[in-house]
């Protein structure tokens, strides 16, 4: 018996390790159309590899899969987080949970990653075919299995040699990009972070919170990737310009309100850019105070009247910006889009109108947010299939 793996990336390579594990005497092949394999998986996380999540704060999945949580819930039964933790000890990685619940290995070195699987692909036999793109499945007639790995693509071309075969395909666009943001005054703010934050779209339901980084071209940080993963598709219909708000701070108007009137009754005296409420960094503070107030921004707290009390709460809890572009998350690129969801056995994920076709990873329609997410849809994704084969060999 034969399978052969289109796509050397990171769920490629998880398969073909577990489908060998399962079945010795498979003849498994990746097909990798780089030179390169696992180059996402190299810059992946900084270079270190941000490769599943504790999944500690995650109360609902679509928080964390804005597109394939149902089937990500589905198949968590099978195999999740906790699975692949396990499975990356079980193979010499050892791992670490960071803070903000993100697993990464403990060396803190993508090449951990990357030589576990090239090294256990050695040992199992796992033929790899570098520069060796596929371009139609009659290509693959000679093996018993076809398994597609390709990860996602920007365009929709990317997907036709699929499409030719009525396999149904979601448009693929951006997901996990940065904010381009045309106010110099903000631009020269770059490098202050804001850590609880939250960063939404007026007039829809998208909104993210955490940290918010502002940048020599406009916003990063959690927040606003989040926010591009939950919004992607509403921003690719507006050609990535629509408005943006952020409150600052967790805190609600009427706190905010409260804070500030407390530092009114308590320091009447003093300037209002000497006081910083909710531990706001003071380059932001400043750029705030004067965007609410104007030249008003040097007067003392005294001063300041109801109306321009309000503008200034407004101005924290509801500031109003307006995206002019997106910009690339480093190296990475993820999409949403692919094949559809509802083309695929949710059981299997073996493709319902060709038998012995299946899919894993990015090139379903399935992804998430920052934070090991997308990997661990690639972990599951793919041990999923690669059971799949086993139980029918």
């Amino acid at each position: 018996m034969k399978t052969a793996i289109v796509g050397g990336g990171a769920a490629g390579f998880f398969l073909a390790i577990n489908l060998k594990e399962m079945l010795p005497a498979m003849e498994v092949t990746i097909f990798e159309r780089a030179q390169k394999v696992l180059a996402k998986v190299e810059v992946s996380g900084g270079g270190r590899c941000n490769c599943t999540n504790s999944f500690e704060c995650v109360r609902d999945l679509s928080a964390v899969y804005p597109r394939g949580h149902r089937l990500m819930k589905r198949l968590f039964k099978s195999f999740n987080h906790r699975d692949a933790y396990a499975w990356f000890e079980r193979h010499g990685v050892r791992l670490v949970t960071q803070e903000d619940e993100c697993v990464f290995p403990a060396t803190q070195d993508s090449h951990t990653i990357i030589n576990c699987f090239l090294s256990a692909a050695h040992r199992l036999g796992i033929r790899i075919e570098k520069g060796r793109g596929i371009a139609s499945l009659d290509e693959l007639q000679g093996y018993d299995h076809v398994v597609v790995t390709t990860g996602g693509a920007p365009r929709l071309e990317s997907f036709r040699w699929l499409a030719d075969r009525g396999i149904e395909i979601v448009p693929p666009v951006p997901s996990l990009f940065t904010f381009s943001i045309a106010d110099t005054a903000l631009q020269a703010l770059m490098g202050t972070v804001v850590e609880d934050a939250t960063a939404y779209i007026p007039g829809t339901p998208f909104r993210a919170s955490g940290a918010l980084l502002i940048t020599h071209w406009g916003m990063s940080g959690p927040a606003i990737l989040r926010l591009s993963s939950y919004a992607a598709r509403h921003l690719a219909d507006h050609d990535y310009h629509a408005p943006l708000a952020v409150s600052w701070t967790s805190h609600k108007d009427t706190e905010v309100m409260q804070e500030l009137e407390e530092i009114i009754a308590l320091h009447p005296q003093k300037q209002i850019a000497g006081i910083r409420p909710l531990g706001l960094p003071t380059r932001l503070w400043t750029y705030l105070i004067g965007k609410a107030l104007g030249e008003r921004a040097t007067n003392r707290w005294q001063n300041l009247n109801r109306k321009e009390l309000n503008r200034l709460v407004n101005t924290l809890c509801n500031d109003g910006y307006q995206i002019a572009g997106r910009a690339a998350f480093k190296d990475e690129f993820v999409t949403c889009g692919g094949v559809s969801l509802s083309a695929v056995n949710p059981a299997t994920l073996e493709c319902k109108t060709i038998p012995r076709l299946y899919f894993a990873g990015e090139v379903l329609d399935i992804d998430g947010v920052t934070g090991g997410f997308n990997f661990q849809a690639a972990w599951t994704t793919a041990h999923t299939v690669a059971c799949a084969i086993s139980n029918n060999y």
